[in-house]
Order: C-alpha cells, then sequence, then structure tokens
C-alpha cells in the first residue's frame, strides 16, 4: 500500500504556471500570462458594422489594427460601463493581439498543474469550450479560460486587413 502511495505522489505534475487574474461580474478568472502583452485602460474604439455585439470594435495599436472583445458580452454576464476604470487585458491568441475587457485585475498567481481540475461537463445546453479549468485559490474558485478558443478564427478573420480595406 505505501508503494502506491508513493507512486501516485510521483505520478501529480507539480509543474508551476502563472496566471492573471481578473473579476468579471461577480466571478474570479485567470489566463496564463504568458499571453499576455499588457494591461491599460479602455480607448475610444472603431465600431465594425455586422461584427458580433461582444466585439466593441478595433483600435490601433503601434500600427496593428486590435480587435476589442467586451467580456461580459461575450459571457452573458451584463453590459459594462465603460469609464475611466475600464480595463483593457491585451493578448496575444493564434499570433493576433486581441484586448479583452474586464471589470478589474486581480493578482498574478503561482499555480501547480495538479491543482488544476477540469470543468465539469454540464450537457449541450453550457458551452465550456473557453474554460481550461477551475482551480480553488484562498476559498474562491478561480475559472481558467483557453483563451485559444476564446475568440474563434472566424471572428478574427473579421479583422483581417483584407477584409477591412473591402469594406471602406
Amino acid at each position: 500500500m505505501r508503494n502506491e502511495q508513493t507512486q501516485e505522489v510521483d505520478n501529480q505534475d507539480t509543474t508551476t504556471h502563472e496566471y492573471l487574474t481578473f473579476i468579471l461580474g461577480d466571478e474570479h478568472y485567470g489566463l496564463d500570462i504568458m499571453n499576455v502583452c499588457e494591461i491599460r485602460g479602455y480607448e475610444p474604439v472603431t465600431k465594425i458594422a455586422n461584427a458580433p455585439s461582444f466585439i466593441k470594435g478595433v483600435l490601433n495599436l503601434r500600427g496593428d489594427i486590435v480587435p476589442i472583445v467586451d467580456l461580459r458580452l461575450k459571457f452573458d454576464v451584463g453590459q459594462a460601463t465603460y469609464n475611466e476604470f475600464t480595463i483593457v487585458i491585451m493578448l496575444h491568441i493564434n499570433d493576433r493581439i486581441v484586448g479583452i475587457v474586464v471589470d478589474a485585475v486581480s493578482d498574478v498567481i503561482n499555480m501547480q498543474t495538479s491543482d488544476i481540475k477540469p470543468p465539469p461537463e454540464f450537457g449541450v445546453a453550457f458551452d465550456s469550450q473557453y474554460l481550461f479549468g477551475l482551480a480553488p485559490v484562498n476559498e474562491q474558485m478561480i475559472i481558467l479560460l483557453n483563451i485559444e478558443k476564446l475568440i474563434s478564427s472566424q471572428e478574427l478573420g473579421l479583422f483581417d486587413s483584407t477584409t477591412l480595406q473591402s469594406e471602406s
């Protein structure tokens, strides 16, 4: 029995990763900090006709056209109020830079892979494709996001320079 317990501990993944945590509504979320470019305040954006409602528009960031996504709308948490306290996290997603609007940035935490639990299966009524996992931190649950699935390739395609030029 002792050998089984030792083997179980040896099989646990003790790799540690850093996650940037943020607040959206009443929930705490996290994403791999290696995907974070910078954290900025909200700036006025250029609206794109026929874009999904959660895509607030685009802005020019040092010569790059950057789509800005409101996670409150993407996750159906309610409308955000944009003011001087609104936060935009700039992320690398699928070789692109994308900004996500969040309520507040919380912390940077170190987490062992073995502490991350897979998201529960809720059936077809709930789309958990954006979830990487769940992790208990300081008596609260952090919802870890899979940012590669957060914005689809089709959605990112709306912001290709050729598409934007043809709409002008």
